[in-house]
């Protein structure tokens, strides 16, 4: 997938970005060659490979330190919500901004 200067350009519209014609020519360069690794890593086969949880794993046998799934704090929605200035039905009410 090769992008051309006009993408470009629509990519640099919707960032906000002002882009000078060099700085496009080279962001256009940098964006190709990205795309392009981006197909040879998709060209690889991982069939079989086992995803790493850790870098480290592909090294080195790593254990997980992992704690227990438990409830460590209490519901504090009343204490949170005390400050304010409008609830309906435990949810914070906020002023319309879209019309």
């Amino acid at each position: 997938m090769a992008l051309t200067p006009e993408d470009v350009s629509r990519i640099a519209h919707l960032a906000r970005l002002e882009l000078s014609p060099a700085e496009a020519q080279a962001m256009l360069g940098d964006l190709n060659g990205f795309f392009r690794i981006v197909e040879q890593m998709s060209a690889v086969d991982t069939a079989g490979v086992e995803p790493l949880y850790t870098p480290l794993s592909a090294v080195q046998a790593v254990q997980l330190r992992l704690r227990e799934d438990v409830v460590t704090e209490g519901n504090e929605r009343e204490a949170n919500q005390a400050s304010a200035p409008s609830l309906e039905d435990g949810l914070f009410l906020v002023p319309k901004v879209i019309e």
